[in-house]
């Protein structure tokens, strides 16, 4: 991690945001159905509220593990009372399926570039490039990961540096060009650099 920091170091903003935070400590999770459950959860809703939502589903899983037979097992009544919406759980439950029958293969991830993933689980319906950048970064654990639809990113990017708005995507791939390729620890930083904890 020092030869990432290092590096990151050259950008003179990111050096003073590294220096504010501390310690690197990114939250990693196993490449697996849940992690990727966790990632579909987190969309479009802050990480606070995220939490709750898995710990709900987690709470009801049989020795606190995500898996898709145990997703397919629960009742859609079940899904509305932990407080998930119905596209979020036809989401969830299509990715169950999908693994269950073989569709969508975990261990195979690995050994797959970061574009084939991407375009790989984006095949699956309500799996957008936001999350599969989230799989990426927390559970592949990918160093170069910069993903430009994440709201908190582009917060973080703009107060940062000074922008008079959002930046668009192509903004925040010249902003992060020095980074590379270490932008999954830098988007870390930044996401701490909103609030102290920017925990997935």
């Amino acid at each position: 991690m020092q030869k990432a920091l290092k590096h990151l170091r050259r950008d003179p903003v990111l050096a003073t945001i590294i220096d504010q935070v501390g310690e690197f400590s990114m939250g990693y999770r196993d490449p697996d159905f849940g992690s990727l459950v966790r990632s579909i959860l987190s969309q479009q809703i802050s990480s606070k509220v995220a939490r709750v939502f898995i710990e709900r589903l987690v709470s009801r899983m049989p020795d606190g593990k995500i898996t898709p037979e145990a997703i397919l097992r629960m009742r859609l009544a079940t899904f509305r009372k932990l407080g998930f919406s119905a596209a979020k759980t036809a989401y969830i439950r299509d990715l169950a399926r999908l693994t269950k029958n073989g569709e969508l293969i975990f261990e195979s991830l690995p050994a797959m570039a970061d574009d084939e993933i991407v375009a790989h689980l984006t095949k699956v319906k309500g799996i957008g490039v936001w999350t599969a950048h989230m799989f990426l970064m927390f559970g592949l654990r990918r160093p170069d990961v910069l993903p430009t639809g994440d709201l908190g990113i582009r917060v973080a990017m703009q107060r940062a540096y000074g922008l008079e708005e959002l930046p668009k995507p192509a903004d925040m791939h010249r902003i992060a060009q020095i980074w590379r390729p270490w932008c999954s620890v830098a988007c870390w930083y930044l996401w701490r650099s909103l609030d102290g904890t920017a925990q997935i």
